[in-house]
């Protein structure tokens, strides 16, 4: 028989058990990358984790026999639902063994949860703000997981959404660029040539981390103002553009980070990094002692850049700024001479500009994450 228990985010040995849950789902899957501890506990601590400070967040864990078997979160998402004018919940964190009976048992949880609170349809996964992957995998299974940037689960996950009655809502499509295809189109070259010589926009290239850090506030202005047209969009609270600007502070290398100014505003982006999955799954969601070394090591020695976030202001669009941040992140990576494979992830189906410029650059999709909506 399955049960359903709700987690108190305040009972230590209840969170470590949500947390602990997918270690054992995926324990022979070599493809499964696991999270940082510092990161996964976060997200379920009320009073560190901004997001909990204006929406409603629960957390639940299927039991089998006394045995945990899944584990699911049911999300308001107040600003979303105020912008977009919506009431609509999403669900996030779901992880189950092969067991339709406790998924089913998850996802009615969930379904009540959200016709408690007046809410209509339900969406996910889709989690607790721009730093959590979305969408179920639905393509791509045998490929390693991008650090945690993107969402990861067994091929079953998807037969066992949508015999809950989803339909697929919106695709989140990942390129790889191979290494004898990474060059730079002459199309972009030529637009980028047109871009500089008009002169309204330019590249900045940080000459150190220091500087970077000194930037961070005005990229963290323009990353909040450059997807208000996108799907999920919605606008973050300050602490919440601090809490991404922080995390991608903390792992970025200067020479990775993209910006365009317009005088001196920010009005476009492109952050690329160090694929480090493969230290990330040595450490299992340690950094201490030796988990944090081993990162950094693996920065050296990985031949995989993957590039996850890129904006442009919507009043700057049209004017040839992504090729200028394609060209500038291309002779980057090139003057590295590190990297063979450069990974695009989660570009949006409803991003056509970005979708039309990753078959420029000659991308090969490789995964393709599922989002999904049900009315209820």
């Amino acid at each position: 028989m399955v049960t359903i228990e709700k987690v108190d985010t305040g009972n230590k040995k209840q969170v470590r058990r949500f947390v602990e849950l997918p270690y054992r789902i995926y324990a022979d899957c070599p493809q499964w990358v696991p999270p940082l501890d510092v990161d996964a506990y976060n997200q379920l601590n009320r009073k560190k984790h901004p997001f909990h400070e204006h929406s409603e967040v629960d957390f639940f864990l299927a039991v089998r026999d006394g045995r945990d078997v899944g584990r699911i979160a049911a999300i308001e998402n107040k600003p979303f639902n105020q912008y977009h004018n919506e009431k609509t919940a999403d669900f996030y964190f779901f992880e189950c063994e092969n067991d339709m009976e406790a998924a089913t048992a998850l996802f009615n949880t969930v379904f009540d949860w959200s016709k408690a609170r007046g809410l209509d349809t339900v969406i996910g996964p889709k989690g607790m703000g721009p730093l959590d992957g979305y969408g179920v995998l639905v393509f791509g299974q045998e490929h390693r997981q991008t650090m945690t940037m993107l969402n990861y689960n067994h091929s079953y996950y998807q037969s066992t959404v949508e015999a809950q009655g989803f339909v697929k809502e919106v695709d989140f499509v990942s390129c790889y660029l191979p290494a004898d295809k990474f060059q730079i189109p002459e199309r972009v070259k030529r637009i980028t040539e047109r871009v500089m010589e008009r002169g309204h926009l330019e590249i900045k290239a940080f000459k150190n981390k220091k500087e970077l850090v000194q930037w961070a506030d005005r990229i963290g202005i323009a990353y909040n103002n450059a997807f208000v047209h996108n799907w999920e969009y919605y606008p973050l609270s300050q602490r919440e553009i601090d809490f991404v600007v922080e995390n991608i502070m903390t792992i970025a290398d200067h020479r990775l980070i993209k910006i365009i100014t317009h005088d001196d505003d920010v009005v476009g982006f492109l952050f690329a990094f160090h694929d480090v999955s493969a230290a990330l799954q040595r450490a299992k969601g340690k950094l201490f002692p030796f988990g944090l070394v081993d990162i950094l090591l693996e920065m050296r020695r990985t031949n995989t850049v993957s590039v996850n976030g890129l904006g442009i202001l919507p009043e700057h669009q049209g004017h040839g700024g992504n090729a200028l941040l394609y060209y500038a992140m291309g002779n980057t990576l090139l003057n590295f001479g590190q990297f063979v494979h450069v990974e695009m992830t989660q570009v949006a189906e409803t991003t056509e500009q970005m979708r039309a410029d990753l078959k420029n650059l000659n991308g090969v999709e490789y995964k393709n994450n599922r989002v999904y909506r049900k009315k209820i």
